[in-house]
């Protein structure tokens, strides 16, 4: 699996497709009962006004549990939040699942060290869907 990092975000190489990576990561959600808020499918969207592009979806979940406490200790915070997984594919058919780095968010919000978990649990989540 790749991983790649920049400005903030990390990029894990799938070995699915978009449809299936976002499948996979809905059913890990659902499995562990995290809210899912929304389902944007950029692409598709794009199609209805007659613009193409790649497919692309952004799935966007939570849990009030996890998330309060960082809003509480850093307000702004509620920018970053609910969580968000973007899945692409490229220009060579390549997809990716892409995500907020958790560190990135910690420093972007001063938020303590003891509550970077929440903000962790994406990662696990966005392996399960590329791999």
């Amino acid at each position: 699996m790749t991983l790649t990092a920049t400005k903030g975000i990390i990029e894990l190489a799938s070995r699915h497709s978009v449809g299936d990576t976002v499948t996979r990561l809905l059913n890990a959600l659902h499995e562990k009962g995290v809210t899912v808020f929304a389902v944007i499918d950029h692409s598709g969207e794009a199609e209805r006004v007659g613009l193409k592009m790649p497919p692309t979806t952004l799935v966007i979940f939570g849990s009030p549990k996890a998330g309060t406490p960082l809003m509480l200790a850093a307000p702004p915070i509620a920018i970053d939040l609910p969580l968000k997984v973007l899945v692409r594919e490229d220009a060579e058919a390549k997809v990716w699942v892409s995500y907020n780095d958790p560190a990135y968010l910690r420093d972007r919000h001063g938020l303590p060290a003891s509550l970077l978990a929440s903000l962790e649990a994406v990662e696990a989540l966005a392996a399960h869907a590329a791999d």
